[in-house]
């Protein structure tokens, strides 16, 4: 039987950079099935402010994403959840209640109706370096994950190609800035690939619930 977690009000607003093994510009954008079949992704997210009932999410980051074994939609997916080491108990239980949806809200909801296995959170320094398309993130110094992002140069002049992806009815974000990744590697106990080349974004955010 269906049920609906019970979660205090809450609300975040921030910015997110995400990356993943699809080509540039992402066919999940548009609705259609990842370039290869399949979906490894993250987002590594800053809460420039937010709450969650009582409890303060200003200054929280966190990684979040998995592995998809076909089109997100199709279900199956894996989800991991890495949370800055200075993230209190409070703020942890937080996040990782809102990642497994069930009634808490957009975008939250979306993905946890299609995740099958959840793997439990963990703490690790996050470092990001917010410059829009510029942007770097360093998970446990680098050795979780390297994510650096840039534009998308042309092949014929060399010159970037600025993209923006203006999506009302977008779920993650209405409006992002899409890329490359420069760098992209993730190396966990549950996953370890190597995408740099591949799609990449930058985006402001702003959720609530439920």
């Amino acid at each position: 039987m269906a049920t609906t977690r019970v979660v205090p009000p809450w609300q975040m607003k921030g910015v997110m950079v995400g990356a993943c093994n699809c080509d540039w510009g992402c066919p999940c954008n548009f609705q259609a099935p990842p370039t290869y079949g399949y979906c490894d992704g993250f987002y590594c997210v800053y809460v420039e402010d937010g709450g969650y009932g009582d409890i303060s999410l200003d200054g929280v980051k966190f990684l979040w994403g998995g592995h998809a074994p076909g089109a997100i939609h199709e279900g199956g997916g894996t989800s991991i959840l890495v949370m800055d080491e200075g993230t209190t108990p409070q703020q942890l239980e937080a996040i990782d209640t809102l990642r497994r949806g069930d009634g808490v809200g957009s975008p939250f909801d979306e993905f946890a109706s299609v995740n099958e296995v959840w793997y439990e959170p963990f703490l690790a320094p996050i470092e990001m370096e917010l410059n829009g398309i510029r942007s770097k993130v360093r998970v446990g110094g680098g050795s979780i994950y390297e994510l650096e992002i840039d534009r998308v140069k042309n092949p014929v002049t060399g010159e970037d190609e600025i993209t923006i992806l203006d999506h009302p009815t977008g779920f993650t974000s209405t409006r992002a800035e899409l890329g490359m990744s420069t760098v992209a590697r993730f190396a966990g106990e549950h996953a370890t690939y190597d995408h740099t080349g591949k799609y990449a974004e930058y985006a402001e955010f702003s959720y609530a619930g439920p």
